[in-house]
């Protein structure tokens, strides 16, 4: 059942957080699948790497093995019903109606104890070019409680053919709770405004520039800059490769921009020992590796967890590239 219920004038700002909250627990009573893969999430193993001034979390949740080894090619998708899109929904599958532009959906192959995807109603291509004010108002609404998510069509989507966002609660994922040691230790530049603050992390693995506002429309400007910048190194025709996370707290907007070089590491494509069955997306750029497999969890250690990040995000040319760019608008 699709809830179409809109917030009244009486009703508080996070109405839009409790009701998904609520439709979660709700979801757990009547969905069996659901309720058995939320209560599997306590069977999940994880262990912590230590680099210095943040850590690299690595899960093992075999559940995640259609989404981590999802054939996300066009002869795949053209052969298969489209799973986000509403009439192709499970049966007990319950969604909220949020602006007439999305559902809300709990999450039935769960990362965290709180996981839900967010789809567009109508079927159209994963991007996030004209989509990206949409991610900072679900930011808003959803605030109190989650944060959002965005995986490119060749960063992680299981499914590039049809516009989504995903949400978890907030300060789980480890570049969250660390952004101000980060930010302190780790950025090599910083440029903007009184409005807006642009900040360059490196030494980090992975190459991430977090944005910070108070003013939605300084946000949607910076992005335009970057989005223009990364084209000018993309593919022709193509979204250039990224992966964002949005947080919203006090009225503070932050948002963390992962660009990425490649989809997958080399590591997903090898045989026996070498093999490592990663699809690097939104949470694992983050700080959280997703493994599905227990014999990548038992052996991945360090030196594969920097080459992993390495062959995935931009390299350092590019990446100087976008800073003076950016630095050209906000110096």
């Amino acid at each position: 059942m699709i809830s179409s219920e809109k917030p009244g004038k009486n009703n508080h700002k996070d109405w839009w957080a409790d009701k998904t909250k609520k439709l979660l627990e709700d979801q757990k009573n009547s969905w069996e699948v659901l309720r058995e893969n939320y209560k599997n999430l306590s069977k999940t193993e994880t262990k912590i790497f230590g680099f210095g001034n943040f850590e690299v979390k690595v899960q093992c949740n075999p559940e995640r093995i259609k989404s981590t080894g999802a054939d996300v090619s066009r002869d795949a998708l053209n052969s298969r019903p489209c799973f986000l899109c509403g009439e192709n929904l499970p049966a007990e599958q319950d969604g909220l109606l949020y602006n007439k532009k999305y559902l809300i959906l709990a999450n039935p192959y769960p990362i965290f104890d709180e996981h839900f995807t967010i789809t567009k109603t109508k079927h159209s291509p994963q991007t996030i070019i004209g989509n990206f004010e949409d991610m900072l108002d679900l930011s808003e609404e959803l605030g109190r409680d989650y944060s959002l998510f965005y995986n490119g069509p060749k960063c992680g989507a299981s499914a590039p053919d049809h516009m989504h966002f995903q949400a978890a609660q907030k300060n789980i994922i480890p570049v969250e709770y660390e952004a101000d040691t980060v930010k302190e230790k780790l950025s090599t530049q910083t440029f903007g405004t009184p409005k807006i603050k642009l900040f360059f992390i490196e030494n980090f693995l992975r190459c991430v520039m977090i944005m910070e506002s108070s003013n939605k429309g300084e946000l949607l400007y910076g992005f335009k800059i970057l989005i223009n910048a990364l084209k000018k190194i993309s593919l022709p025709k193509e979204e250039p490769m990224l992966n964002i996370i949005s947080t919203y707290n006090n009225q503070l907007r932050r948002v963390f921009i992962f660009p990425r070089l490649l989809h997958r590491p080399k590591q997903f494509f090898e045989n026996g020992e070498k093999k490592i069955l990663v699809s690097p997306a939104a949470v694992d750029m983050g700080g959280l590796i997703i493994l599905p497999r227990e014999e990548d969890f038992n052996k991945i250690n360090p030196n594969d967890i920097i080459d992993i990040y390495r062959q995935v995000s931009v390299t350092k040319e590019f990446w100087e590239y976008l800073k003076k760019k950016m630095g050209d608008v906000y110096l």
